[in-house]
């Protein structure tokens, strides 16, 4: 995988069920919105930052080179967002990452980049232990018709169409805080008044 040859995908196109419909990358966290934190680690990798949203697209338009929608109206899941972002992406490799982990760093994505290197031509998946976050990964936009060949056949999870693919694994420990997902507004309110402790466990 060379330098440079990288689109970043963040997915905020979800209906938000756990947080009763709100529009989950714009809920605040720590006096910004959900994606503002993850725009901010992306943005430095990358000269094309997507966002997947299917509403709110004015808002979202300020964090992102480019928006992508799902092409159906009914929340299909995070796959459509990916198909859509890969159908997108400028360069060769696209890194996927949910709205609803703030405290993703820098060193994290750094270590995912550097494990894909090893072998550029598959998926890669982070892993905690038996637990695969196939929301977190990177995938060769050349796979792009591999991933619409499973939608077609009627797959709908990302994890099941990588691991078809012999995705790798990044293993992370199991309490790694930067993989905290924010998914409901207890977790959000409780991760708001907590300490940043992003930085505390280094790369996976």
């Amino acid at each position: 995988m060379p330098e440079n040859d990288l689109s970043i995908l963040l997915l905020a196109g979800g209906r938000g069920q756990r947080m009763g419909g709100q529009d989950k990358g714009l809920l605040d966290w720590r006096g910004q919105p959900l994606i503002a934190h993850l725009h901010a680690v992306a943005r430095p990798l990358t000269d094309d930052l997507i966002i997947s949203c299917n509403r709110n697209q004015a808002r979202y338009a300020t964090y992102a080179d480019r928006l992508v929608a799902d092409d159906s109206d009914d929340f299909p899941g995070p796959l459509a967002g990916i198909r859509a972002g890969l159908a997108a992406a400028r360069h060769g490799h696209l890194l996927v990452l949910p709205c609803d982990v703030p405290q993703i760093d820098s060193a994290l994505l750094t270590a995912m980049l550097d494990a894909v290197r090893r072998d550029p031509t598959k998926p890669l998946m982070l892993r905690q232990g038996e637990h695969w976050e196939p929301l977190l990964c990177v995938i060769p936009t050349a796979l792009a018709g591999a991933f619409e060949n499973a939608w077609t056949l009627g797959e709908r999870s990302p994890r099941k169409v990588m691991l078809q693919l012999q995705a790798q694994a990044l293993e992370c420990l199991p309490d790694d805080p930067r993989l905290a997902n924010l998914n409901t507004p207890q977790l959000l309110q409780s991760a708001n008044h907590s300490p940043d402790d992003r930085h505390s466990q280094g790369t996976c």
